[in-house]
């Protein structure tokens, strides 16, 4: 018998109950535990590893568990000092907390790497229980995480001096290639069996936030991950004539470009299939030259779209990647892609205005 895999926390969640513990233990309301309201409603109770006084406030610190997720955070303790401030929420990037130093990141450059989600589950924690008209200032750490931010992708992205603080259901939920296929290829021959026969399919929380605001119904939305040939071979034996894949121009790009498993450790090749499908559009060599040595490709896309070769070029992307997924799936009638640069800019879609109606329509 196969034992179930242990389930862990974000680092977003780490911030937030030992910001919450400081802050409570400013208030004299010490305690050894906290309830995080994670963003789907439920609740998590954090141990708090250790709090203390300081000169300016408080601080607490929990140790991050990634359950049995690979995650070169677990065990790292993440700390925040709080203090009163003026007004509002302020968040400072501490030891072992990197900071944004290149666009096309959902942070601005210079502002520490919180990513909006575990902004906003900080904001929503810490801000009601603040005296009236005072602020807080909430200073992050991760000791010892500036090291292992060597072993992510942070140096690449241009975020400097530590790790990202991340996170958007704030659970780690830790699942095998295998296992994950099989849960995407369960969810579609579901939904194939309740009769419906257009899908929407979304790499993770950003497309399928996007698709909701498209008004697409939450039925018809299944999460894929980076596994999009897989879904799609899925699809092949199943009963269904639309798609419509929304997803981050930097996935879909590689799709375009051939790649069907999108994930970093098997493909790449975003920026060069971006930067050949706009020299294909009249780019200059310069122009090139500049979406090959971006950070991201969300910033090549986000500095290039006043160019006259742009609109085209995002274009021709979303049918490529369209096409690359009819092939895999030919028995469907209709794929069309929706292209967006985060957090939520559409920037490309090959959808009519009709499919994304039915789309809406509920089951």
């Amino acid at each position: 018998m196969t034992t179930p895999l242990r389930y862990g926390f974000t680092t977003g969640t780490a911030a937030t109950a030992a910001a919450l513990g400081a802050l409570l233990w400013l208030r004299g309301e010490g305690r050894g535990a906290v309830d995080v309201l994670l963003p789907d409603g439920t609740s998590l109770r954090l141990p708090l590893a250790g709090v203390r006084r300081t000169e300016e406030g408080a601080e607490a610190w929990v140790v991050k568990d990634g359950g049995d997720d690979p995650d070169v955070t677990s065990g790292l303790p993440v700390v925040a000092s709080v203090r009163y401030a003026d007004e509002g929420l302020t968040l400072v990037a501490g030891e072992g907390v990197g900071k944004a130093t290149r666009p096309g990141l959902p942070v601005a450059v210079g502002e520490a790497a919180i990513n909006p989600g575990p902004r906003e589950l900080l904001r929503r924690h810490l801000l009601p229980l603040l005296p009236a008209g005072r602020g807080l200032e909430v200073t992050l750490s991760i000791p010892g995480g500036n090291e292992a931010a060597k072993r992510t992708f942070n140096p690449r992205l241009g975020i400097e001096g530590g790790l990202s603080i991340l996170g958007t259901r704030g659970l780690v939920v830790p699942m095998s290639d295998e296992a994950l296929v099989a849960t995407i290829h369960s969810e579609l021959s579901v939904r194939a069996a309740e009769g419906l026969r257009s899908l929407c399919l979304v790499p993770g929380n950003y497309g399928r936030s996007l698709a909701r605001g498209l008004s697409i119904a939450d039925e018809r939305i299944v999460t894929v991950s980076n596994y999009v040939g897989f879904a799609l071979e899925k699809v092949r034996d199943l009963p269904l004539e639309e798609l419509l894949v929304v997803g981050q121009v930097g996935k879909l790009m590689k799709v375009a470009g051939g790649s069907l498993h999108t994930h970093s450790r098997y493909s790449d090749g975003r920026r060069e299939t971006f930067a050949a499908l706009a020299a294909a559009e009249g780019a200059t060599a310069t122009e090139v030259r500049d979406i090959l040595e971006a950070n991201t490709l969300d910033e090549a896309v986000t500095t290039t779209r006043d160019r006259p070769w742009s609109e085209a070029t995002l274009m021709r992307g979303a049918t490529k990647a369209a096409k690359v997924m009819s092939l895999v799936a030919p028995a469907v009638r209709t794929v069309a892609v929706v292209l967006f640069t985060l957090p939520d800019t559409v920037v490309a879609s090959t959808a009519t205005e009709d499919l994304i109606r039915r789309m809406g329509d509920r089951p």
